[in-house]
């Protein structure tokens, strides 16, 4: 089967929504109906759905005083996040490689989405037997060292809202799945600086992260470094890599602006 060019899989509707945004820039705060009609050169009807679909999901709103419409907060949040991202990318590769250099084990940096991490960024060691890379993948927080360090610091009512409504899934023997346990271990966690993921994710694999906040003090990441259980016996994780991944999260942090 002939491989098709990407153009063909474009959604016209979603392209016409993006078209859309795209119309608010530069001095353009606000428009009507009418205006975005002639410069999208679709009928009214069809930019009222537009509009609509857009508002419910907070990236248009309508000036009640005026009735034109301008970018919603969800917009504003997306470009913060992008910004954010690209800036913790940039500032945590160099760390991430010096890390692998002190420990030479597999090193990320992960975000938090909703109930999962996300890795963005990997530098794998050079050792044969090593964590496979899962750099895009979503997985849960509440039993990966990247997820536990991040949401150790939220409230007990952030943490209630946070935590899956149904039962949390059982990966591996060690994976904590009662709630009152997940807390108290959580408490430790914010009190360490640190949090371990002790095969709760797959058997045979431990990792250890810390947070990485920016120049308002907020969580935005976490660092850690992951690999075969057989290496990372508690007596190195005390005494080398939990020293190495908090300097790894301080420096990171530093360079994001934040100080104690």
């Amino acid at each position: 089967m002939a491989k098709k060019e990407k153009s063909e899989y474009i959604i016209q509707a979603v392209s016409h929504a993006l078209d859309l945004l795209e119309q608010f820039h530069d001095d353009v705060d606000e428009l009507g109906v009418t205006e975005l009609s002639k410069r999208l050169k679709l009928h009214k009807n069809n930019v009222f759905r537009l509009l609509a679909t857009l508002e419910s999901r907070n990236y248009i709103e309508q000036n009640k005083v005026t009735e034109n419409y301008r970018l919603g907060l969800k917009t504003l949040e997306l470009g913060q996040t992008f910004i954010k991202q690209m800036g913790l990318l940039r500032q945590s590769r160099p760390v991430l490689e010096w890390l692998v250099r002190e420990c030479n084990e597999t090193t990320y940096v992960a975000i938090l989405k909703e109930f999962h991490i996300i890795y963005l960024d990997v530098v794998e060691t050079d050792l044969t037997v090593r964590v496979v890379p899962r750099v895009g993948a979503r997985l849960p927080a509440y039993c990966t060292a990247a997820g536990k360090v991040q949401i150790a610091y939220m409230t007990d009512e952030e943490l209630a809202n946070y935590l899956p409504s149904k039962e949390m899934k059982r990966y591996t023997p060690n994976t904590i799945t009662d709630r009152d346990e997940l807390k108290k271990y959580l408490a430790q966690v914010a009190q360490q600086g640190y949090a371990i993921d002790n095969e709760e994710l797959d058997v045979g694999v431990k990792c250890v992260g810390a947070p990485i906040r920016d120049y308002t003090r907020r969580i935005i990441g976490a660092v850690s470094i992951s690999g075969p259980s057989m290496r990372f016996t508690d007596e190195r994780l005390e005494k080398e890599l939990i020293p190495l991944v908090l300097k790894a999260s301080e420096e990171i942090s530093s360079k994001l602006g934040y100080h104690k």
